[in-house]
């Protein structure tokens, strides 16, 4: 299913908060979009992992999210200079690791296949990460992003932010995510958890 660590991670807390998920959805721009290049547009991208919660209501029903295992970070300002400069990184424009916050083809397709997968356009995007570095609110508020994304709200996670929510309510009764169960051990062991 995943093989990044970091999905794994996000999807083990998206179920431990009641919601039922999903991976890997396709999406790209339609043919008949009047900006689609055959070049460019051909392949699909994919959404991460889908979140839908059937407790909750309005834009939490729905949780989209996109994974970014990167080790040195989620510089917020580095990031936004790159989308806003059309950077290479890594040998590829920066703003193609973003396309849905950033291409009005490529975001008309994903909001398209969030209504496919869960029959509303009303979700929370969450930008996963590793750590962040800045102010993580100029990413969460970015007009540009917003506008893209019909007002819904963005935010980033962090896997800090994960344990943060999961560790205080973490008992001995053996919990069912590889997440929570791997904090439980590591709970039980004595190790420190600072975050």
């Amino acid at each position: 299913m995943k093989e990044d660590i970091l999905e794994q991670l996000v999807d083990d807390y998206l179920q431990s908060q009641g919601y039922f998920t999903r991976h890997n959805i396709k999406f790209r721009p339609r043919q008949s979009h009047p900006d689609f290049n055959t070049k460019q547009d051909s392949s699909h991208s994919d959404i991460d992992i889908i979140g839908v919660s059937p407790m909750q209501r309005g834009v939490k029903r729905v949780i989209v999210v996109s994974c970014k295992s990167w080790q040195s970070g989620f510089h917020v300002n580095a990031k936004l200079d790159e989308i806003r400069n059309n950077k290479i990184r890594s040998g590829r424009e920066s703003w193609k690791a973003f396309r849905e916050l950033v291409q009005p083809k490529w975001s008309e397709a994903f909001i398209s296949a969030i209504e496919t997968a869960t029959g509303t356009t009303k979700f929370t995007y969450v930008t996963a990460v590793t750590w962040v570095k800045g102010d993580r609110s100029l990413w969460e508020s970015n007009n540009k992003f917003r506008n893209a994304l019909r007002k819904n709200p963005i935010r980033i996670l962090t896997i800090a932010d994960m344990v943060q929510k999961l560790l205080p309510d973490l008992s001995t009764t053996l919990v069912g995510s590889q997440l929570g169960r791997t904090l439980q051990l590591l709970k039980a062991s004595g190790a420190t958890i600072s975050w």
